[in-house]
């Protein structure tokens, strides 16, 4: 929910969710990817991106209950993004020099998201 006292915190992670989705996609420009690759790279592409959208329609929310609701979504994508730049690693499309950035920046974002909803899931539960 966008709550006056957090309106500086809430810009802050819209940016970074938002350079994070434009990180991996000019990362992606510069790598050759084989058609069966393909769906892999679009799958990072789409989860990275909607971590950004998915938080930016969480600070909208209208109620805790939504507000965490969307959270839930954002953690849910950013661990999946997490696991494709991950699995691009394993099978040899990227390097640990490449993304060794945004996998820093993934990991704090999980960790970020995961404090959240924790915190909004106690405060929806006690009412």
């Amino acid at each position: 929910m966008n709550v006056p006292g957090n309106n500086h915190f809430n810009e802050q992670l819209r940016m970074r969710t938002m350079n994070l989705a434009v990180d991996v996609r000019n990362l992606l420009l510069s790598v050759r990817v084989s058609a069966i690759d393909r769906p892999t790279v679009n799958q990072l592409i789409r989860s990275s991106t909607s971590v950004a959208a998915n938080y930016r329609a969480a600070t909208c929310a209208r109620s805790n209950a939504e507000f965490l609701s969307k959270i839930s979504i954002v953690l849910e994508e950013s661990d999946e993004s997490k696991f494709w730049m991950e699995y691009l690693l394993k099978i040899n499309i990227f390097k640990d020099s490449d993304i060794e950035g945004l996998q820093k920046e993934m990991d704090e974002l999980v960790r970020i998201f995961s404090s959240i909803r924790k915190k909004m899931k106690e405060k929806v539960d006690r009412g």
